[in-house]
């Protein structure tokens, strides 16, 4: 039996949690979902700045773990830019941290 996924710490939930291209209305669009988890992935790494090994520890989880949730959270946002899907961002196995140290 697997042991089950350690939360991870974040310290921002997007404010705006959907995106779709313009012109094109939502009955006409596939939705792609980006959990809470990799949009603070992708806040720390590539808005942050911040190095793998920093934001691992930030969330508390592994470096392979952060990794993992990064390249999927990437792979998520190109395939909602490349095909033109809407992005939903909710979800996701994580606890909100208000004095969480990611802000530069």
């Amino acid at each position: 039996m697997p042991r089950r996924p350690k939360c991870r710490r974040v310290g921002h939930v997007p404010r705006v949690n959907y995106f779709k291209p313009a012109g094109v209305p939502v009955v006409d669009l596939e939705e792609v979902i980006l959990k809470i988890e990799e949009a603070e992935a992708l806040r720390l790494k590539d808005l942050l700045g911040l190095e793998q090994v920093e934001c691992a520890e930030l969330m508390g989880i592994s470096r392979t773990t952060f990794q993992r949730i990064l390249v999927d959270a990437h792979r998520k946002v190109a395939d909602a830019i490349i095909y033109g899907k809407a992005l939903m961002v909710q979800g996701g196995n994580y606890h909100y941290d208000q004095n969480f140290e990611g802000e530069k």
